[in-house]
């Protein structure tokens, strides 16, 4: 496994390199050799953030920790990582999802029956089209995280969502 490690308002000490590094090496079972991970260290105010991008394909693996030490957030994240793969073993080892950046034996390892996805409701509603500044505010007003929408001008079926820091995303479909 390979890792990127840049630094954003910190600077980047050799230890902090190597105590990230050997955390973070903790995860190579999971994943094949050439596996790149991109690790991002920054310092807002007193949040020490660690923020940790492993694309893998058709997917990203993605976590980020804050505390008030970056030592902390670093075995923080190596620990949400973890949780995130057994979580989702079934589901990136299905043939359509292609776990082909895994390691052989972490794909070989049993799973345990209570990590499976169980879904216990369903909902189904009509989706009236709209532009996003529309969707940001029926989300609002229904006070939920994300809103599904037809786009108005391209006539696909988009989702609005909640951004830290008061801003909102959109994501449209990528055919």
């Amino acid at each position: 496994m390979r890792f990127i490690i840049t630094g954003r308002n910190i600077e980047l000490t050799p230890s902090l390199q190597k105590t990230a590094e050997d955390k973070l090496r903790k995860l190579e079972r999971y994943f094949n050799a050439d596996t790149e991970a991109q690790v991002t260290l920054s310092v807002e105010k007193d949040r020490q953030k660690i923020e940790v991008t492993i694309p893998v394909k058709g997917h990203i693996i993605r976590a980020e920790q804050v505390s008030n030490n970056m030592y902390t957030s670093i075995d923080l994240v190596q620990e949400t990582i973890e949780r995130q793969l057994k979580k989702y073993k079934t589901k990136l080892t299905d043939k359509y999802q292609a776990g082909g950046d895994f390691s052989k034996e972490y794909l070989d390892e049993s799973l345990e029956d209570e990590d499976t996805i169980k879904i216990v409701r369903t909902k189904r509603f009509a989706i009236k089209p709209m532009d996003a500044e529309e969707a940001c505010l029926q989300m609002e007003m229904l006070n939920h995280n994300f809103y599904v929408f037809r786009n108005a001008e391209t006539d696909q079926v988009n989702v609005v969502y909640k951004r830290k820091g008061d801003t909102y995303g959109l994501i449209e479909p990528e055919f």
